[in-house]
This record gives structure tokens, sequence and C-alpha cells, in this order.
């Protein structure tokens, strides 16, 4: 496949204009970034909000009657409200603020596990999940006396579902919670998570949904999921790193004890009783990084302008413009690369965002990340932070590529050739 016979769906040289950093050259080469599933690049105007807070405001939020610390606060807020809008929370103070991913799905671990699990209950994962989404877990049920119970992986990297309308026979009556992952950070693999939502509702069981590799890739609608609890990066969305968000369902959050004390989440404190601030700010102790926040969600809006105005604008109106160019990218990968002598694809999922891990024999994928480097070609090599998926596919690790909205078929066709240079030097 030559690339002048591939259309991409949106502008993007537009869309590259606006990121500095591609303009960057890695060992004297142009920059090809293929490592977004670890942090995506950002935006000019995302980088100019942060910048622009420590400038221009620089004040605490919540704290004061003074104009800087109004203003900041008024920043932080509006940013929560564009991320409920998004997300299409029904409620502003259900978007909590954290610091990414790994600190919500905490968050949600502790508290839910103080709130729901008891000796011999069980928290249902699959094995195809970020350590982020196992460890926590596993802490909570050394805490309370719980059961970790894993969905298995099939040879494709899909959840091993029950036989009955291909939904899940793993639940028991001790299963008190469902955490899954949105998006498999190593495979790409799209999890039918509403499907297993609704299995899991009907059960009462409590849903949380790890939607790190999801937030810039799929249009998320919280309340058409009916998920309980869903959490993400803002690093991984063309925001700041520290940052993310739990959303969590008004009813549930109210209930749900806080995992952290001090500032800004207390309403009344005594050395005898403290009372907690109402939501969101129960679960948001200590200042902040509100300079994060607001180049957050700057992000979305940048998202949101740039994703549905290249959408309204073609065929594919209603649908993510963004995700429509990454698959294509996916499918011109999967075709090139797969025309190597002895590169496998690990993760052949029929539903995929743009992440193609691979592997070839004979070759380390260290030393193939290396090499590519030196290309000027930015991939992720090693486990991918799920170490069990490895074991489960009988591998120590892969190169993962993948994929942004400013990335070309160009690039791909570089990674590709790049792949194909350094296996003649390993083998």
């Amino acid at each position: 496949m030559k690339s002048a016979a591939v259309q991409p769906a949106i502008n993007v040289e537009e869309i590259r204009a606006q990121f500095p950093i591609l303009k960057e050259l890695v060992h004297g080469k142009p920059l090809v970034y293929f490592d977004n599933a670890a942090t995506s690049q950002k935006p000019r105007r995302v980088i100019k909000a942060e910048s622009a807070y420590y400038a221009t405001i620089n004040a605490n939020v919540h704290r004061g009657v003074h104009t800087l610390s109004t203003k900041a606060t008024e920043a932080q807020e509006a940013a929560r409200e564009i991320i409920r809008k998004h997300i299409n929370a029904k409620h502003a103070h259900e978007v909590i603020f954290t610091s990414g991913t790994t600190a919500s799905m905490n968050l949600a671990a502790f508290s839910l596990g103080q709130l729901l699990l008891k000796p011999g209950d069980e928290v249902l994962i699959s094995e195809m999940e970020h350590h982020a989404n196992i460890v926590p877990w596993q802490m909570a049920c050394e805490r309370h006396g719980a059961k970790l119970k894993v969905i298995p992986v099939t040879d494709s990297g899909e959840l091993a579902l029950g036989s009955s309308d291909h939904l899940i026979d793993q639940f028991s009556d001790r299963t008190r919670i469902l955490t899954i992952s949105h998006v498999s950070n190593t495979l790409g693999t799209i999890n039918p998570v509403k499907e297993l939502i609704a299995e899991a509702k009907k059960r009462g069981i409590i849903t949380v949904v790890d939607g790190a590799q999801a937030i810039a890739h799929l249009d998320i609608d919280v309340q058409d999921l009916s998920c309980d609890l869903y959490a993400f990066s803002g690093h991984k969305a063309y925001g700041p790193t520290g940052t993310g968000v739990l959303y969590g369902r008004e009813e549930l959050l109210e209930r749900m004890p806080p995992w952290q004390g001090g500032g800004e989440m207390i309403d009344v404190v005594t050395f005898e009783k403290t009372t907690y601030a109402k939501l969101p700010f129960k679960f948001e102790a200590g200042t902040p990084h509100i300079a994060g926040i607001i180049g957050l969600g700057e992000a979305f809006r940048w998202m949101e302008d740039y994703d549905f105005a290249f959408a309204k604008a073609s065929a594919e109106r209603g649908k993510s413009a963004f995700a429509a160019h990454e698959h294509m990218l996916l499918e011109h990968a999967t075709k090139e690369l797969l025309a190597i002598d002895g590169l496998r694809i690990i993760g052949t999922a029929k539903e995929k965002v743009g992440v193609i891990s691979f592997v070839i024999d004979g070759v380390h994928h260290y030393d193939l990340g290396t090499l590519l480097d030196q290309q000027g070609i930015a991939v992720r090599t090693g486990h991918h932070c799920t170490q069990p998926l490895m074991e489960r596919f009988g591998v120590s690790g892969t190169t993962r590529a993948s994929f942004a909205c400013f990335n070309t078929i160009a690039e791909v066709d570089a990674l590709v050739a790049g792949v194909k240079k350094a296996v003649k030097m390993l083998r």
C-alpha cells in the first residue's frame, strides 16, 4: 500500500503544526513519536494555558478572597465543567481531580474496599489489566480478606466471555466489584464494557472502569455506559502530566469514605471528630495541581474543537474523526508490519484502538527499540506494566507503537522501514 493511496480523515498537517515538539530532531532525524499510550504530546494551547497560570495568577484555590485566588478557583472549576460535559456526567461535583489514573484507581480501591468488602467477597478483574488496576485491588483484598478473581484472555487478546449471549459467567454471589479496562494499553483491545456493566448491575455489583487508554480515542459517555466509577489520566489525552480524574456516580460518592485527609477535604475539624466537605472536595485533600488542571481543561477544549470540527465536515458525521484517522494508521501499520518475516502481533482483537504490540523471532524488543530510537522513532518496549498478560502470551515483552491524531502514514512507513533495517542488523 502506498502512502498516496491512503486518505486521512483529518487535516493532519494542520494538527501537527500545533505540536511544538514535532519539530524536534532525535539523533539528527525528525522525531517520529509512537509512544502515545505512555504519554501523548501536548498542543501549544495546553502548554500556554499551564504557563499562563503561573505567569498571571499563581494563587491557591478555594482558600482566599483576594482577586488571584478567585481567578484560580474560577479557572479550575471551569476545567471541571468542561470535563463534565465531555464525559456527560450529570453533575460537576461527580468529577474528582486526582494526579492520574493510578491515583484514581487507588482512591477507588481503598474507599470501595472500606465500604463494601468483607472476608470471602470477590473483586473481578481481567487478565489484561494494567498494574494500576491490579495492585490496588490486591491490597484492598488483603486488607479485608477478600479474593481477586481474573477473567482470562483469549489468544486474540479478547476477554474470554461466557457462552450465554457472549456475557461473562464468572460472576458469583460473592462478587462485589467489577473493575475492568475500557481499552488495553498493551493490546489495544476495546472491551465490551457497556455489556459487562449491564450484567453487573443486574447483580448489584459496583463497576469501575479504567479509561486511561480510552479517553483520547473513544467517545466517553458515562451515563450511557452506566458505570459507577470511571478513571483516566490527563497526560494520555494531550494534557499535562500529574493530572487525572475519577468520575463517580453522586449516590455512590456520597457513601464512599475519603482516602486522604488534610486541608480542603474537611468541613469542621476538632481533636475529637472531623466532618468532611461536600463533593467533590471530600476526595481532593491538599493543594491540587492547579496549573495542570487548567491545562487539562484546555486539552479537552482542544480535542472538542478539532475532533468535532473534522467529524462534522466529513462523511463520518457524529463519529470521532481522530479515531477514524488512528484506525486508518492501525490498518496500514498492521498490513505492512505483518509482511516482515518472523513478526507476530500480540493482540488481534476485532475491536481495537491505534495500538500495535509485536514480537520478532530472534530479536529482543529492547534492542529493536534502541535501534529505532537511533532513527528518531520513539516506541515503547517491555512489559508495559502488564506482566501477567506477558506471561499469558509467553513473552518477556513486546515492541509497542501507539498512534495519535498527529501521526501520519509517512511516519508509519518510516517505522516499517526502521524495523526492517534493525532486523537486518540484529539477526
